[in-house]
């Protein structure tokens, strides 16, 4: 039986964990389907979901079809859980992307059908909602092709409309013929010569699904079950299997990392070649960590269960690799781990409650970061502070339950903040020599700062030769110089600069008569590292940094006559309106704005709209500050911007 690994994904409250309920029963997993207002579906799991209804982790069950096990996983359609669908997307063979046809084409249906379609992952869509007052099927199909892709191919036709009664019926109309002949030279041909058969358009629908240039359209109702049965025989019919070699090198992808009640770890991963066995020793991570796989857990028949083995295509629960991290490539690495959306943006302080300890807060916050790697923990020693990066507001909330509610802590949160970026402006250099001047450490070190194109990242490089010195201690500084770029000088990241060492000198190994190695004569990586960052910091200084923004793209649909009074809110906000479009009563503005003010501009809108606005906002780029005082993030490092307060800080730390 071939295995498919199917990832069902939608706007928050399109009916994704519902149809995932349905497509369960329809394949003979459940008995019953669960509710996600009742709290009891398959994968809402977690109390917190149950609570408020919606998807927060990602989570796997599987079914069977005629000939095809699908391993299904549903994911979050909140916007703040967006690192939880990137991470799923990795390891998928095909989608269903859930559109609602009451509400139609969301902002976050949107931002996902674009990465799907970068990433070429084959997709089918389910309008659901059928039965729903205010269900559409024209006008949807429209917001599809005009907002999602034209390339569409309607698999048949609803009636019955708003009503319980509302049904789907398959077939192929007069339109998958251009559409489908638009891509295929085949079909093209047969078309012009008047030969089309009924095979030679399914073939080409299927090949064409496969390779992500068309995208079938079901309707139907996850509540009442019409259009499933369509859905569940595309599923099988267009969608390609999992392949891999089972007898291949081992290479696989871990999507997903839970503890269990004892605090042990399991790790969910994708396996895309090869063969792992319980007892197996793998290499796992980027760092050459190695462990020893001591239980394993496959998905297949609606649920998982324990087995020797796991083979390509399928997804397993793997226990035993403690120090395994969301990411890591099990095996032989099989592509750099891609991020597919925007970093987080923003960033709030942890504010422990009064009877809450500090280190137990600590641990769960590390705990909670494994599970979530762009929760980004800052501890800040010298404050006894600890922040965590941002997508929104509902993830601060679902953070401070799941403190309360697994970890018993209960903390709340500063306001938050944008979380920004320091730029160079141009070039600077410094340089401290050994034994000379107040040089404490013994070595040498001359860097190099230049300003980098956007997205380049950090790039460091030698003007001096590669022998001239050990290669550690080269290491030392090279390592220290990324870890200190973490904090410019008004403590944000760096992300885009390069770094040429330009000079470097060294005390080479000595040792007092008839005595081993004396560490006050030589020079060791430790006097490197303690150097680079004084050095690097001057040459930050002398080349001059710019703080920059996080800014969003925003589109708001909207009455036209309710745009006099959102103007004005937009221009406040500090929003650049680009485009304003004109459609009959309604109209559509575009333009960009700071992100520190999505979350007011999102609260406002209802009011200025009459409840008719909609807002739509990704991440677009950093902008210069130019309004204000310029935002400084407290350090966490020993300062090397004070030169004094680093050294005091640097020989405490060694103890002397």
């Amino acid at each position: 039986m071939h295995v498919l690994n199917l990832g069902i994904l939608a706007h928050v409250d399109a009916g994704k964990t519902s149809l995932t309920e349905r497509l369960l029963h329809s394949a003979g997993v459940i008995d019953e389907i669960g509710s996600v207002d009742d709290g009891n579906t398959r994968t809402d799991t977690l109390a917190l979901e149950r609570q408020r209804g919606i998807t927060i982790k990602s989570a796997v069950v599987s079914f069977p079809l005629d000939g095809v096990a699908v391993n299904l996983i549903d994911t979050p359609g909140h916007p703040d859980f967006i690192a939880e669908v990137e991470r799923v997307l990795g390891v998928l063979d095909g989608v269903v992307l859930v559109v609602s046809a009451v509400e139609g084409v969301q902002a976050q249906t949107r931002v996902l059908m674009r990465t799907l379609q970068r990433l070429r992952i084959p997709t089918l869509l389910f309008v659901n909602k059928i039965d729903r007052r205010g269900a559409r099927q024209e006008e949807v199909l429209r917001a599809i092709s005009a907002r999602l892709t034209p390339a569409i191919v309607p698999m048949g036709t609803a009636s019955g409309l708003g009503t319980r009664r509302a049904r789907f019926t398959p077939g192929l109309g007069p339109a998958a013929l251009d559409v489908l002949a638009g891509h295929d030279d085949t079909l093209l041909s047969a078309y012009v010569e008047n030969t089309v058969t009924d095979g030679l358009l399914r073939s080409s629908l299927v090949a064409l699904t496969r390779e992500a240039l068309v995208h079938p359209v079901f309707f139907g109702s996850a509540a009442t079950g019409a259009g499933v049965d369509a859905l569940l025989a595309g599923i099988e019919e267009l969608l390609p299997p999992a392949d891999g070699d089972a007898d291949g090198p081992l290479s696989g992808t871990v999507f997903k990392v839970e503890r269990g009640p004892a605090g042990e770890k399991a790790a969910y991963a994708r396996l895309f070649s090869g063969t792992l066995h319980t007892r197996d020793r793998i290499p796992f991570g980027t760092d050459g960590a190695e462990g020893r796989i001591t239980a394993i857990s496959v998905f297949g028949h609606g649920t998982d269960s324990r087995g020797d083995a796991v083979v390509a295509g399928q997804i397993a629960r793997l226990w035993g690799l403690g120090d395994i991290r969301i990411g890591d490539a099990i095996g032989a690495p099989r592509k750099a781990y891609e991020h597919f959306f925007a970093p987080p943006t923003l960033e709030t302080v942890v504010v422990p409650g009064p009877d809450v300890d500090s280190g137990a807060l600590h641990l769960a916050l590390t705990q909670l970061a494994e599970q979530d790697p762009l929760i980004g923990l800052r501890h800040d020693e010298r404050r006894q502070e600890t922040s965590v990066s941002l997508y929104g507001e509902v993830q601060k909330e679902v953070i401070q339950a799941t403190l309360a509610e697994e970890y018993g802590l209960g903390v709340t949160f500063r306001e938050t903040t944008p979380l920004c970026v320091e730029r160079l402006v141009g070039t600077g250099q410094a340089v401290e020599f050994n034994k000379k001047d107040a040089n404490p450490f013994l070595a040498t070190v001359g860097l190099r700062v230049d300003p980098a194109p956007v997205g380049s990242g950090v790039g460091f490089r030698l003007e001096v030769e590669l022998g001239s010195m050990p290669y550690a201690f080269f290491k030392a500084v090279e390592d220290t110089v990324r870890e200190t770029l973490d904090q410019g000088p008004h403590g944000w990241r760096i992300p885009d600069c390069a770094v040429t060492m330009t000079h470097c000198g060294y005390s080479p190994r000595q040792s007092h008569a008839h005595q081993g190695f004396d560490k006050s004569m030589s020079s060791t990586g430790a006097d490197f590292r303690g150097l680079t960052p004084l050095v690097l910091l001057e040459a930050l200084r002398r080349a001059g940094t710019r703080v920059h923004e996080p800014v969003q793209r925003f589109r708001v649909e909207a009455p036209a006559d309710t745009l006099g009074a959102l103007l004005p809110v937009l221009a406040a906000l500090g929003a650049v309106p680009q485009t304003t479009e004109t459609r009959g009563a309604g109209c559509v503005l575009a333009g960009t704005v700071p992100a520190a003010r999505v979350h007011e501009l999102e609260q406002r809108l209802p009011g200025l709209t009459r409840g008719e606005g909609e807002l739509e906002s990704v991440f677009d780029h950093y902008a210069p500050v130019t309004h204000g005082t310029v935002p400084r993030r407290p350090r966490t490092d020993h300062n090397p911007l004070n030169r004094k307060e680093y050294l005091l800080n640097v020989a405490r730390r060694m103890g002397g």
